[in-house]
């Protein structure tokens, strides 16, 4: 397993030191909460997020109770937050956007792949298979040529802790080890190359003390336009362009239970106290819109690979390579 991370910090953005001297002075170190249990995607990546800060990973049974420990000054936390294959993890996005005092500090990788788990002597017929939603989506393929009907779970590891006969199990290789099961296949993810990143929060009072490195940032902020309509979303997107900032994901989600109104999440190449990207938010709030940092962290270096054609949908229309009778025909239809 390969993880990259950034964080906050001094020089390479890397501050430990700081982190463990903290936890000396109150008796031991920091605790960081995980996705429970032991041997979960999660739990690694909170096992290399305590090499680089310090700290003690702590399992909790779900991502909701890993933010009430944070807010309650408790720890700190790692959450999934992205990956490469379904997309943003969007319970955890919603919780930060909730919260009332959490905020990101750190974003780390980690390279996902999925072993198939069978109790050991099992010989009943195999009919489900269980793993965290993101999990099962990840190995639809394996699913239908076994034949299995998908039953999620709160994580990966739990599936493979709480496994039952005629279940199959889907999780990182150490599960095998961890809970003592006979490995039925390994590498079932229908992508190669697939990964996860993780988010580490806390308190936003610690995320707003931390130091400050030298290098660029990137930021993951939440806009909610008080006013809805038409060209509303364009203004938002004009304050952005007009600034000169570089936007890498921008996404929306429902203000639940409100139809037709959203947050906006963006992620941009910018910290909040950056002059070009402060005079933005100062702009936002002067209409009256709402604001939110969620995370604040060193910019990460990202390939910028172009999209061969391999890679499209099926379907739709590429520019330049349907003669104009057809492109009319699947635009227009």
């Amino acid at each position: 397993m390969k993880e990259r991370m950034v964080v906050m910090g001094p020089d390479c953005g890397l501050h430990g030191e700081s982190v463990e001297s903290e936890g000396r002075r109150t008796g031991g170190l920091r605790r960081l909460y995980f996705l429970g249990p032991q041997g979960s995607f999660t739990h690694q990546a909170a096992i290399d997020a305590a090499r680089f800060l310090g700290g003690d990973p702590q399992p909790c049974e779900d991502a909701g109770r890993i933010i009430e420990h944070v807010e309650a000054g408790e720890g700190w936390g790692v959450i999934a937050w992205e990956n490469n294959v379904e997309g943003y993890v969007v319970p955890n996005l919603d919780m930060l956007i909730d919260s009332a005092d959490v905020a990101g500090c750190a974003r780390l990788s980690v390279d996902i792949s999925f072993d198939a788990f069978v109790r050991p002597g099992d010989t009943s017929p195999l009919n489900q298979v269980c793993a965290h939603p993101h999990g099962l989506a990840q190995c639809r393929g394996f699913a239908r040529r076994r034949g299995l009907e998908p039953s999620p779970a709160s994580s990966n590891a739990a599936a493979c802790r709480d496994i039952r006969s005629g279940q199959v199990a889907l999780g990182p290789s150490i599960c095998g080890e961890l809970y003592g099961l006979t490995t039925l296949e390994e590498a079932v993810q229908d992508y190669e190359g697939a990964s996860t990143d993780f988010l580490v929060v806390a308190p936003r009072g610690d995320v707003m003390d931390l130091p400050r490195h030298r290098g660029e940032y990137e930021t993951v902020i939440a806009f909610v336009p008080l006013s809805t309509g038409p060209g509303v979303l364009a203004d938002l997107l004009d304050v952005l362009r007009d600034a000169g900032l570089n936007m890498t994901g921008f996404i929306s989600r429902p203000i639940k239970g409100r139809a037709g109104t959203y947050s906006f999440i963006a992620t941009v190449d910018a910290a909040p106290w950056q002059s070009g990207f402060r005079d933005v938010l100062e702009r936002v709030t002067s209409h009256g819109d709402w604001v939110k940092t969620l995370a604040v962290y060193p910019r990460r270096e990202r390939p910028h690979p172009p999209v061969d054609a391999w890679m499209l949908p099926r379907g739709g229309v590429r520019g330049g390579q349907i003669d104009g009778k057809n492109v009319r025909r699947e635009l227009l239809w």
